[in-house]
Protein backbone atom coordinates (compact mmCIF):
# COMPACT_ATOMS: atom_id res chain seq x y z
CA UNK A 1 0.00 0.00 0.00
CA UNK A 2 1.40 3.52 -1.20
CA UNK A 3 1.51 5.75 2.39
CA UNK A 4 2.90 9.27 2.42
CA UNK A 5 6.03 8.17 3.68
CA UNK A 6 7.09 4.38 2.35
CA UNK A 7 7.07 2.31 5.75
CA UNK A 8 10.26 0.32 4.81
CA UNK A 9 12.19 3.79 5.11
CA UNK A 10 11.31 4.20 8.24
CA UNK A 11 14.31 3.77 10.57
CA UNK A 12 13.97 1.62 14.07
CA UNK A 13 17.03 1.82 16.11
CA UNK A 14 16.88 -0.13 19.49
CA UNK A 15 19.93 -0.19 22.11
CA UNK A 16 20.19 -1.71 25.17
CA UNK A 17 18.80 -5.42 24.22
CA UNK A 18 15.24 -4.73 24.72
CA UNK A 19 12.67 -7.68 23.80
CA UNK A 20 12.46 -8.95 20.84
CA UNK A 21 8.64 -8.57 21.10
CA UNK A 22 9.49 -5.26 19.98
CA UNK A 23 11.70 -5.93 16.96
CA UNK A 24 9.00 -8.10 16.05
CA UNK A 25 6.30 -5.52 16.22
CA UNK A 26 8.06 -2.57 14.75
CA UNK A 27 8.65 -5.34 11.68
CA UNK A 28 5.38 -6.44 11.34
CA UNK A 29 4.25 -2.48 10.94
CA UNK A 30 7.07 -2.66 7.51
CA UNK A 31 9.70 -0.85 9.58
CA UNK A 32 13.35 -1.19 9.36
CA UNK A 33 14.58 -1.81 12.65
CA UNK A 34 18.51 -2.45 13.64
CA UNK A 35 18.46 -4.06 17.40
CA UNK A 36 22.11 -3.42 19.59
CA UNK A 37 22.52 -5.17 22.86
CA UNK A 38 24.62 -2.30 24.25
CA UNK A 39 24.17 1.02 25.80
CA UNK A 40 25.43 3.85 23.92
CA UNK A 41 25.97 7.74 24.53
CA UNK A 42 27.54 11.01 22.97
CA UNK A 43 28.69 10.54 19.50
CA UNK A 44 28.79 6.87 19.36
CA UNK A 45 24.92 7.41 20.05
CA UNK A 46 24.91 9.76 16.90
CA UNK A 47 26.49 7.74 15.14
CA UNK A 48 24.78 4.45 15.91
CA UNK A 49 21.00 6.28 15.68
CA UNK A 50 21.65 9.69 14.39
CA UNK A 51 19.83 9.07 11.22
CA UNK A 52 17.00 7.12 13.13
CA UNK A 53 13.13 8.26 13.15
CA UNK A 54 12.24 6.13 16.47
CA UNK A 55 14.91 5.53 18.74
CA UNK A 56 14.02 3.15 21.77
CA UNK A 57 16.45 2.60 24.83
CA UNK A 58 16.35 1.47 28.69
CA UNK A 59 18.30 3.29 31.31
CA UNK A 60 21.50 3.58 30.36
CA UNK A 61 21.63 5.47 26.71
CA UNK A 62 21.03 9.25 27.75
CA UNK A 63 19.63 11.30 24.85
CA UNK A 64 20.90 14.25 25.78
CA UNK A 65 19.88 17.70 23.76
CA UNK A 66 22.81 17.71 21.83
CA UNK A 67 21.43 14.42 20.24
CA UNK A 68 18.26 15.52 19.86
CA UNK A 69 19.11 18.61 18.38
CA UNK A 70 21.14 16.53 15.84
CA UNK A 71 18.78 13.86 14.89
CA UNK A 72 17.34 15.76 12.44
CA UNK A 73 15.14 13.04 11.77
CA UNK A 74 13.69 12.00 14.80
CA UNK A 75 10.30 11.54 15.18
CA UNK A 76 9.93 9.29 18.44
CA UNK A 77 11.01 8.21 21.44
CA UNK A 78 10.59 5.03 23.33
CA UNK A 79 11.62 4.64 26.82
CA UNK A 80 11.63 0.78 27.49
CA UNK A 81 11.71 1.48 31.03
CA UNK A 82 9.80 3.26 33.67
CA UNK A 83 11.92 6.14 34.05
CA UNK A 84 12.24 9.05 31.34
CA UNK A 85 15.11 10.77 32.93
CA UNK A 86 17.88 9.62 30.45
CA UNK A 87 15.79 11.89 27.56
CA UNK A 88 16.13 15.65 27.51
CA UNK A 89 12.09 16.29 27.11
CA UNK A 90 11.90 19.70 26.83
CA UNK A 91 14.15 19.61 24.24
CA UNK A 92 12.77 16.62 22.61
CA UNK A 93 8.80 18.89 22.94
CA UNK A 94 10.41 21.59 21.42
CA UNK A 95 11.13 19.71 18.26
CA UNK A 96 7.96 17.88 18.12
CA UNK A 97 9.21 14.70 19.46
CA UNK A 98 6.83 12.83 21.78
CA UNK A 99 8.24 10.79 23.86
CA UNK A 100 6.40 7.20 25.64
CA UNK A 101 7.55 4.98 28.23
CA UNK A 102 5.71 1.94 30.40
CA UNK A 103 5.00 3.43 34.02
CA UNK A 104 2.91 0.43 34.52
CA UNK A 105 4.19 -2.93 33.21
CA UNK A 106 7.13 -3.58 35.35
CA UNK A 107 5.31 -2.92 38.69
CA UNK A 108 4.70 -5.97 39.67
CA UNK A 109 8.31 -7.31 39.13
CA UNK A 110 9.42 -4.68 41.28
CA UNK A 111 7.04 -5.22 44.08
CA UNK A 112 7.81 -9.54 44.08
CA UNK A 113 11.71 -8.31 44.04
CA UNK A 114 11.14 -6.37 47.51
CA UNK A 115 9.48 -9.13 49.08
CA UNK A 116 11.75 -11.36 48.16
CA UNK A 117 14.65 -9.59 49.86
CA UNK A 118 12.73 -8.52 52.95
CA UNK A 119 12.35 -12.13 53.38
CA UNK A 120 15.89 -12.79 52.46
CA UNK A 121 17.14 -10.88 54.66
CA UNK A 122 15.02 -11.13 57.72
CA UNK A 123 16.10 -14.85 57.57
CA UNK A 124 20.02 -14.39 56.46
CA UNK A 125 19.26 -16.31 53.57
CA UNK A 126 22.16 -15.24 51.29
CA UNK A 127 25.02 -15.51 53.97
CA UNK A 128 23.37 -19.12 55.29
CA UNK A 129 23.65 -19.70 51.10
CA UNK A 130 27.33 -18.51 50.70
CA UNK A 131 28.23 -20.83 53.40
CA UNK A 132 27.00 -23.94 52.39
CA UNK A 133 28.60 -23.15 49.19
CA UNK A 134 31.21 -23.16 50.80
CA UNK A 135 31.42 -26.68 52.69
CA UNK A 136 30.04 -24.50 56.10
CA UNK A 137 27.15 -25.74 58.24
CA UNK A 138 25.79 -23.04 60.04
CA UNK A 139 22.42 -24.10 61.53
CA UNK A 140 20.99 -21.33 63.75
CA UNK A 141 17.81 -19.09 64.70
CA UNK A 142 20.35 -16.21 65.77
CA UNK A 143 19.34 -13.10 63.92
CA UNK A 144 16.43 -15.04 61.77
CA UNK A 145 13.10 -13.46 62.16
CA UNK A 146 10.15 -14.03 60.39
CA UNK A 147 8.55 -11.00 58.85
CA UNK A 148 5.24 -11.27 60.07
CA UNK A 149 4.55 -8.69 62.36
CA UNK A 150 7.01 -6.13 61.61
CA UNK A 151 6.93 -3.13 60.46
CA UNK A 152 7.43 -1.78 56.77
CA UNK A 153 8.44 1.73 55.88
CA UNK A 154 7.97 2.82 52.02
CA UNK A 155 9.14 6.25 50.84
CA UNK A 156 7.14 7.09 47.88
CA UNK A 157 3.59 5.29 47.46
CA UNK A 158 3.13 5.60 44.02
CA UNK A 159 2.67 2.44 41.51
CA UNK A 160 5.60 0.07 42.62
CA UNK A 161 5.12 1.69 46.74
CA UNK A 162 1.51 0.66 46.72
CA UNK A 163 2.10 -2.61 45.45
CA UNK A 164 4.70 -3.57 48.17
CA UNK A 165 2.29 -2.48 50.76
CA UNK A 166 -0.69 -4.78 49.28
CA UNK A 167 1.77 -7.50 49.26
CA UNK A 168 3.58 -6.97 52.62
CA UNK A 169 0.11 -6.67 54.44
CA UNK A 170 -0.93 -9.95 53.09
CA UNK A 171 2.27 -11.32 54.59
CA UNK A 172 1.29 -10.10 57.86
CA UNK A 173 3.47 -6.82 57.78
CA UNK A 174 2.42 -3.49 59.02
CA UNK A 175 2.63 -0.80 56.54
CA UNK A 176 3.66 2.98 57.16
CA UNK A 177 4.86 5.35 54.52
CA UNK A 178 5.30 8.91 53.28
CA UNK A 179 4.60 10.49 50.11
CA UNK A 180 5.26 14.29 49.13
CA UNK A 181 1.35 14.33 47.26
CA UNK A 182 -1.50 13.04 48.91
CA UNK A 183 -2.47 9.47 47.75
CA UNK A 184 -4.71 6.87 49.13
CA UNK A 185 -3.40 4.23 51.29
CA UNK A 186 -4.61 1.11 50.74
CA UNK A 187 -5.68 -1.77 52.96
CA UNK A 188 -4.59 -0.68 56.30
CA UNK A 189 -1.39 1.36 55.20
CA UNK A 190 -0.65 4.32 57.65
CA UNK A 191 0.63 7.54 56.27
CA UNK A 192 3.52 9.48 58.07
CA UNK A 193 4.18 12.94 58.13
CA UNK A 194 7.61 12.64 56.99
CA UNK A 195 10.56 10.66 55.83
CA UNK A 196 12.38 11.12 59.43
CA UNK A 197 9.43 9.12 60.78
CA UNK A 198 8.84 6.84 58.34
CA UNK A 199 12.99 6.16 59.30
CA UNK A 200 12.12 5.85 62.94
CA UNK A 201 9.26 3.91 62.97
CA UNK A 202 10.14 0.73 60.26
CA UNK A 203 11.82 -2.34 61.34
CA UNK A 204 13.09 -2.00 57.33
CA UNK A 205 12.65 0.90 54.49
CA UNK A 206 11.95 0.09 50.70
CA UNK A 207 12.74 3.66 48.72
CA UNK A 208 10.48 4.15 45.25
CA UNK A 209 11.06 7.44 44.60
CA UNK A 210 12.35 9.33 41.23
CA UNK A 211 15.38 10.80 40.15
CA UNK A 212 14.48 14.18 41.08
CA UNK A 213 16.75 17.48 42.61
CA UNK A 214 14.48 16.56 45.77
CA UNK A 215 15.25 12.88 45.90
CA UNK A 216 18.94 12.90 45.35
CA UNK A 217 20.98 11.63 48.27
CA UNK A 218 17.99 11.75 50.19
CA UNK A 219 19.36 8.76 52.52
CA UNK A 220 22.66 10.20 54.02
CA UNK A 221 24.60 9.06 57.20
CA UNK A 222 22.34 11.45 59.48
CA UNK A 223 19.28 9.56 57.80
CA UNK A 224 20.67 6.38 58.06
CA UNK A 225 21.44 7.29 61.96
CA UNK A 226 17.69 7.28 62.52
CA UNK A 227 16.65 4.15 61.60
CA UNK A 228 16.05 1.30 64.33
CA UNK A 229 19.34 -0.30 64.92
CA UNK A 230 19.11 -3.71 62.78
CA UNK A 231 16.99 -2.11 60.29
CA UNK A 232 17.17 -2.94 57.29
CA UNK A 233 17.37 -0.50 54.13
CA UNK A 234 16.56 -1.69 50.12
CA UNK A 235 16.67 0.36 47.14
CA UNK A 236 15.16 -0.73 43.96
CA UNK A 237 14.30 2.85 43.19
CA UNK A 238 17.11 5.10 41.38
CA UNK A 239 20.91 5.05 41.84
CA UNK A 240 21.64 8.62 43.30
CA UNK A 241 18.83 8.47 46.36
CA UNK A 242 21.36 7.01 48.67
CA UNK A 243 24.87 7.47 49.95
CA UNK A 244 26.40 4.01 49.82
CA UNK A 245 29.66 4.97 50.91
CA UNK A 246 27.57 5.94 54.33
CA UNK A 247 25.19 3.02 53.98
CA UNK A 248 28.33 0.33 53.73
CA UNK A 249 29.44 2.75 57.03
CA UNK A 250 26.52 1.90 58.67
CA UNK A 251 26.52 -1.69 57.74
CA UNK A 252 29.99 -2.12 58.88
CA UNK A 253 29.22 -0.38 62.13
CA UNK A 254 26.71 -2.86 63.06
CA UNK A 255 23.80 -0.18 63.41
CA UNK A 256 21.91 -2.12 60.35
CA UNK A 257 20.86 -5.48 59.81
CA UNK A 258 21.58 -5.40 56.48
CA UNK A 259 20.29 -3.95 52.41
CA UNK A 260 19.38 -4.70 49.62
CA UNK A 261 20.30 -2.53 46.91
CA UNK A 262 19.68 -2.83 42.57
CA UNK A 263 20.62 0.60 41.62
CA UNK A 264 23.66 2.34 42.19
CA UNK A 265 25.23 5.94 41.77
CA UNK A 266 28.00 4.42 38.91
CA UNK A 267 26.60 1.71 37.15
CA UNK A 268 28.75 -0.39 34.02
CA UNK A 269 27.88 -0.05 30.18
CA UNK A 270 27.84 -3.62 29.63
CA UNK A 271 27.95 -6.84 31.40
CA UNK A 272 31.49 -6.78 30.64
CA UNK A 273 32.35 -4.41 32.42
CA UNK A 274 33.56 -4.76 35.96
CA UNK A 275 31.60 -3.53 38.93
CA UNK A 276 32.42 -1.15 42.01
CA UNK A 277 30.91 -0.71 44.99
CA UNK A 278 31.95 0.20 48.84
CA UNK A 279 29.01 -2.50 49.41
CA UNK A 280 30.75 -5.43 48.07
CA UNK A 281 31.84 -8.15 50.85
CA UNK A 282 29.09 -6.97 53.50
CA UNK A 283 27.43 -9.56 55.50
CA UNK A 284 23.95 -9.60 55.03
CA UNK A 285 23.49 -7.74 51.89
CA UNK A 286 22.07 -8.09 48.70
CA UNK A 287 23.57 -7.05 45.29
CA UNK A 288 21.61 -7.12 42.06
CA UNK A 289 22.32 -5.61 38.82
CA UNK A 290 19.71 -3.27 38.66
CA UNK A 291 17.34 -6.10 37.32
CA UNK A 292 13.93 -5.09 39.57
CA UNK A 293 12.31 -4.90 36.11
CA UNK A 294 13.83 -7.52 34.36
CA UNK A 295 11.69 -10.36 34.27
CA UNK A 296 10.37 -12.31 30.88
CA UNK A 297 6.76 -11.21 31.65
CA UNK A 298 7.90 -6.86 32.41
CA UNK A 299 9.79 -6.89 29.41
CA UNK A 300 7.52 -8.20 27.03
CA UNK A 301 4.75 -5.88 28.49
CA UNK A 302 6.97 -3.20 28.01
CA UNK A 303 8.09 -4.35 24.33
CA UNK A 304 4.01 -4.34 23.25
CA UNK A 305 3.28 -1.03 25.37
CA UNK A 306 6.39 1.12 24.03
CA UNK A 307 6.05 0.36 20.57
CA UNK A 308 2.62 -0.19 20.22
CA UNK A 309 2.40 3.88 20.98
CA UNK A 310 5.34 4.05 18.92
CA UNK A 311 3.39 2.83 15.88
CA UNK A 312 0.60 4.31 16.54
CA UNK A 313 2.06 7.65 17.01
CA UNK A 314 3.58 6.61 12.88
CA UNK A 315 0.51 5.49 11.75
CA UNK A 316 -2.07 7.82 12.64
CA UNK A 317 -0.82 10.56 15.27
CA UNK A 318 -1.86 9.81 18.36
CA UNK A 319 0.31 10.60 21.22
CA UNK A 320 -2.16 9.44 24.34
CA UNK A 321 0.25 8.32 27.42
CA UNK A 322 3.43 11.00 26.37
CA UNK A 323 4.91 12.23 28.79
CA UNK A 324 6.06 15.59 27.26
CA UNK A 325 3.80 17.10 24.80
CA UNK A 326 -0.07 17.36 24.36
CA UNK A 327 -2.18 14.13 24.69
CA UNK A 328 -4.72 13.28 21.75
CA UNK A 329 -6.29 10.06 20.96
CA UNK A 330 -7.14 9.84 17.54
CA UNK A 331 -9.46 7.79 15.48
CA UNK A 332 -8.25 5.60 12.64
CA UNK A 333 -7.36 7.59 9.39
CA UNK A 334 -10.32 7.47 7.04
CA UNK A 335 -8.60 5.69 3.25
CA UNK A 336 -10.37 9.17 1.83
CA UNK A 337 -8.48 11.56 4.04
CA UNK A 338 -5.36 12.78 4.33
CA UNK A 339 -4.01 13.64 8.08
CA UNK A 340 -2.02 16.71 8.73
CA UNK A 341 -0.26 16.67 12.02
CA UNK A 342 1.13 20.23 13.07
CA UNK A 343 3.17 20.59 16.94
CA UNK A 344 3.69 24.78 17.41
CA UNK A 345 4.28 26.76 20.15
CA UNK A 346 1.11 27.47 22.16
CA UNK A 347 0.73 31.39 22.00
CA UNK A 348 -2.05 33.22 21.27
CA UNK A 349 -3.16 34.05 17.17
CA UNK A 350 -1.66 30.77 16.03
CA UNK A 351 -5.15 28.72 15.72
CA UNK A 352 -6.44 31.28 13.87
CA UNK A 353 -4.00 31.38 11.70
CA UNK A 354 -4.80 27.88 10.58
CA UNK A 355 -8.15 28.75 9.81
CA UNK A 356 -6.73 31.67 7.54
CA UNK A 357 -4.74 29.61 5.61
CA UNK A 358 -7.82 26.56 5.15
CA UNK A 359 -10.14 29.00 4.50
CA UNK A 360 -7.92 30.45 1.95
CA UNK A 361 -7.01 26.86 0.41
CA UNK A 362 -10.80 26.06 0.48
CA UNK A 363 -9.50 23.02 2.03
CA UNK A 364 -12.65 20.50 3.07
CA UNK A 365 -11.95 19.50 7.02
CA UNK A 366 -13.58 16.07 7.48
CA UNK A 367 -12.42 16.67 11.34
CA UNK A 368 -9.87 18.87 13.62
CA UNK A 369 -8.17 18.12 17.10
CA UNK A 370 -6.50 20.21 19.08
CA UNK A 371 -4.77 19.63 22.73
CA UNK A 372 -2.61 22.01 24.29
CA UNK A 373 -0.02 22.14 27.16
CA UNK A 374 1.76 25.09 29.07
CA UNK A 375 4.22 25.40 26.04
CA UNK A 376 3.01 23.21 23.51
CA UNK A 377 0.00 22.67 21.00
CA UNK A 378 -0.98 20.07 18.82
CA UNK A 379 -3.47 20.21 16.01
CA UNK A 380 -4.44 17.88 13.33
CA UNK A 381 -6.74 18.42 10.30
CA UNK A 382 -8.23 15.58 8.40
CA UNK A 383 -9.01 16.87 5.22
CA UNK A 384 -9.32 15.68 1.33
CA UNK A 385 -6.92 14.44 -0.30
CA UNK A 386 -6.13 16.76 -2.83
CA UNK A 387 -5.80 19.51 0.11
CA UNK A 388 -3.30 17.29 1.93
CA UNK A 389 0.15 18.53 0.64
CA UNK A 390 -0.82 22.25 -0.24
CA UNK A 391 -2.16 22.23 3.44
CA UNK A 392 1.05 21.26 5.01
CA UNK A 393 3.17 23.39 3.25
CA UNK A 394 0.91 26.31 4.08
CA UNK A 395 1.10 25.59 7.65
CA UNK A 396 5.08 25.23 7.76
CA UNK A 397 5.08 29.07 7.14
CA UNK A 398 3.71 30.07 10.10
CA UNK A 399 6.42 31.24 12.36
CA UNK A 400 4.83 29.41 15.63
CA UNK A 401 5.45 26.08 13.80
CA UNK A 402 7.43 23.33 15.54
CA UNK A 403 6.97 20.56 12.82
CA UNK A 404 4.37 19.74 9.97
CA UNK A 405 3.69 16.48 8.51
CA UNK A 406 1.26 14.31 6.59
CA UNK A 407 -0.25 10.45 6.88
CA UNK A 408 -2.01 9.28 4.09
Amino acid sequence: MSTSYPLHKIKVVLLENIHPDAVAAFEAAGFTVEHHTRAYNGDELLEVAGDAHIVGVRSKSNLTADFIERADRLWGIGCFCIGTNQVALDVAASRGVPVFNAPFSNTRSVAELVIAEIIALNRQLFDRSAAMHAGRWNKSATGAHEIRGRTLGIVGYGRIGSQVSVLAEAMGMRVVFHDIVDVLPLGNAQRLDSLEAVLEAADAVTLHVPATAQTAWMIKAPELARMRPGALLLNNARGNVVDVDALAAALKEGRLGGAAVDVFPEEPQSNAEPFHSPLIGLPNVILSPHIGGSTLEAQQDIAASVSGRLIKLMNNGSTTTAVNVPEVELPRLHGDHHRVLHFHHNVPGVLGQINNLVAELGANIAAEHLQTDARHAYAILDVSPHHGEALRDRLATIPETIRVRTLW
